[in-house]
C-alpha cells in the first residue's frame, strides 16, 4: 500500500499539470519534431476540427462502450481522452451482448454555432447525430438523421448561407454496392435530412473502394477528401467542384510510394489559426488496430497535396502552437477517486453487475455468468479493455480475487479474434492458475486451457454465510512487437512466466485489447470478484 500511496502523490502532481509524457510511446522528440504515427493506437477512421488554439479527434468504437472517444490536443502531436460522445448503444436488445464490428462506423466530428456534433453511420440503421455544448461533459442522446441500411462514414458542411449538405459512402455488406459517395441536404441544423441523396462519384474501376469522405469548402470551391483502394493499399483522393452535387473533378494526394505507412487510409483535414494545414489519417497495423498518423499539407498547386510531394512522412516538424506540453493519452490506472480511467472500454452497453469502483480505490469486477453455450469469451460483455498504447509495453497489475464458488475465475487477458488469458480459478479450498488460449474465439473455437501453478488462499472468511476464499497476486503482461508473455508473482518481485508465448490477433474491425476478466459457469449462489488495485504500463 506505501508503495501505491507514493505513486498517487506522484500521479496528483501530474493531474495538477497535465498529463505525462508515456513511458512506453512519445512522438514528440522534444526538439520541435515529431514521429509518426502521434497516437500508436487503435483510433480508426479519425477526424479532426478545430476551434481556435484547441483540436478535437474522435473515432470509429464500433460495438465498444463507451463509444466515440473525445481527444484533445494544442499541436495535433500530444493527445489526451478528454471524454466520449455516447454512453450507450441502441437498441439495447442488440447491444446489451456484444455485437462485434456493428455499431459506430467512421464519425465526423464539427463546430457549428456553439455547439459540437458526431455524425456517424450505423449501417444497419442509419446515420446518427449526437451534440454538447461542453466536448468534455454530457452529450445529448443521439438523434437519427436518416434512417436506412448500407450508409457509412458521414459528413456535414455548412455553406456560406447557411443551408447544410451531407456526404456519405455506401457499405457493399448492406446495400449490395459501394465506391459510391452520394450528398444530399439537411435541415439547417443539420438534424434530418430534406433532400434526396445524389451520386457525386463513382470510384468504379479506378478508384475503387472510395469511402471515408470528408466534405469541406475552400476558397469558393467544396471539397470531398476521401481514401480509396482498400485499407492496406489504397491511397487519398482530392476532389472539386464549384456545387456541392458536382460534376467533381479528382487528383490523388497521398499514397505509400516508398514508404512504410501502408494506405495511407481515412482521416481529416485541419487548418490552425496560425495558417498551417495538416491531414490526421490512419495507418493499418495488423493486431495493433488503425494507428494515426499527421501529414502536413501544401496547397501551392491548388490542391492538398499531403506529406512529402504525396508521400507519407515518417519524421517532420511539429505544428505551430502555442502549448509545449508532451503527453499522451491515459495508460496506468490507480483507480483512485471512484471513477475509471477514460481509456477503459467494455464489449458492450454497461450493466452494474459487470463491476464498479470501490471506496477503497480499487476496481471491482464481479464474475459473469457465461451460459452453457458460450466456449469462450468472444461473447463476454463484460471484458474491461483498453488499446495498446506502443509496440512494445509491459503491464502489471496488482489483484486480489475472491471466490465464492469453486470454478469461478478471474485474470489478465490480450482480446482478439484470438486471445490468451492468464487466469486464476478456484479449485476445491485452493486456487489453481492457468493459462487459457483460445485461437478462432470469432468462429466459436473451445479454449485451450493449461495449468501453471497451484497456489495457497491469502485469506478465507470465517463468516458462516457465502464465505469468500481470497489470492492476492501481481499479473503481468508483457508485449514485443505482436508477441505476448504473461507472468505472476506473490510479492511482486519475483515473477515466473506463465505459459508460451502468444500472438495476438485483432478483433473485428478493432485491434487487439488488454485488460481484465471474472467469469464463472453455473453459479449456484453469489458471485466471486476481482479487485483490481492498480495497473502500471512501462
Amino acid at each position: 500500500m506505501k508503495a501505491k500511496l507514493v505513486f498517487l502523490g506522484c500521479l496528483m502532481a501530474v493531474v495538477a499539470f497535465g498529463q505525462a509524457p508515456s513511458r512506453v510511446w512519445s512522438p514528440d522528440d522534444g526538439r520541435g519534431g515529431y514521429s509518426n504515427p502521434v497516437l500508436y493506437a487503435d483510433y480508426s477512421d479519425p477526424d479532426v476540427c478545430a476551434v481556435g488554439e484547441d483540436y478535437y479527434l474522435t473515432a470509429s468504437s464500433f460495438n465498444c462502450i463507451p463509444g466515440l472517444p473525445i481527444l484533445h490536443s494544442k499541436d495535433l502531436v500530444n493527445w489526451e481522452i478528454v471524454g466520449h460522445a455516447l454512453r450507450e448503444l441502441e437498441p439495447r436488445e442488440v447491444f446489451d451482448h456484444p455485437a462485434h464490428g456493428q455499431g459506430v462506423w467512421a464519425p465526423s466530428i464539427r463546430y457549428h454555432e456553439g455547439e459540437f456534433r458526431i455524425y456517424w453511420g450505423d449501417p444497419d440503421r442509419g446515420i446518427f447525430m449526437v451534440k454538447t455544448k461542453d466536448v468534455a461533459g454530457e452529450w445529448e442522446r443521439p438523434v437519427c438523421v436518416v434512417a436506412g441500411k448500407g450508409m457509412i462514414d458521414p459528413c456535414p458542411l455548412w455553406d456560406d448561407d447557411g443551408r447544410c449538405y451531407l456526404v456519405n459512402a455506401w457499405a457493399a455488406s448492406r446495400a449490395g454496392f459501394n465506391s459510391v459517395l452520394t450528398v444530399r441536404e439537411l435541415s439547417a441544423d443539420g438534424s434530418r435530412a430534406t433532400g434526396l441523396p445524389r451520386i457525386v462519384f463513382d470510384g468504379g474501376q479506378e478508384n475503387h473502394t472510395a469511402e471515408g469522405p470528408k466534405f469541406y469548402k475552400r476558397e469558393g470551391w467544396y471539397w470531398i477528401m476521401c481514401p480509396a483502394g482498400g485499407v492496406t493499399s489504397g491511397w487519398q483522393l482530392a476532389m472539386r467542384s464549384k456545387s456541392p452535387y458536382g460534376p467533381y473533378e479528382w487528383k490523388r494526394v497521398m499514397q505509400q510510394g516508398r514508404t512504410d505507412i501502408n494506405g495511407p487510409h481515412q482521416g481529416g483535414w485541419v487548418h490552425t489559426v496560425w495558417g498551417e494545414d495538416w491531414f490526421l489519417h490512419f495507418n493499418d497495423k495488423g493486431a495493433y488496430g488503425r494507428v494515426v498518423c499527421l501529414q502536413p499539407v501544401d496547397w501551392t498547386s491548388g490542391w492538398p497535396v499531403m506529406g512529402n510531394s504525396g508521400e507519407p512522412c515518417a519524421r517532420y516538424r511539429k505544428p505551430k502552437s502555442s502549448s509545449t506540453a508532451r503527453f499522451n493519452p491515459t495508460e496506468s490506472d490507480e483507480f483512485a477517486g471512484g471513477t475509471l480511467g477514460l481509456q477503459w472500454q467494455w464489449h458492450a452497453n454497461y450493466d452494474q453487475t459487470f463491476g464498479m469502483p470501490t471506496a477503497e480505490g480499487t476496481m471491482r469486477l464481479y464474475t459473469h455468468d457465461l451460459s452453457d453455450g458460450q466456449v469462450n469469451l468472444w461473447e463476454a460483455p463484460n471484458l474491461l479493455l483498453q488499446k495498446p498504447t506502443a509496440p512494445r509495453f509491459t503491464a502489471t497489475a496488482r489483484v486480489r480475487f475472491a471466490a465464492k464458488e469453486e470454478g469461478q475465475q478471474g485474470g489478465l487477458i490480450m482480446m482478439g479474434r484470438d486471445y490468451a488469458a492468464l487466469v486464476i480459478e478456484r479449485r476445491a479450498e485452493g486456487f489453481v492458475l492457468q493459462r487459457h488460449t483460445c485461437l478462432g474465439a470469432d468462429e466459436g473455437n473451445t479454449e485451450q486451457v493449461t495449468a501453471i501453478a497451484t497456489l495457497e488462499p491469502s485469506a478465507r472468511d470465517t463468516i458462516p454465510y457465502s464465505p469468500a476464499t481470497y489470492i492476492d497476486l501481481f499479473l503481468r503482461l508483457t508485449v514485443k512487437d505482436g508477441r505476448c508473455t504473461f507472468a505472476y508473482s506473490r510479492d511482486g518481485k519475483r515473477f515466473h512466466q506463465a505459459g508460451e508465448t502468444f500472438q495476438m490477433k485483432e478483433g473485428k474491425w478493432i485491434g487487439a485489447k488488454y485488460g481484465f476478466m471474472a467469469e464463472q459457469r453455473q453459479r449456484r449462489g453469489n458471485r466471486g470478484w476481482l479487485d483490481i488495485d492498480w495497473i502500471r504500463i512501462e
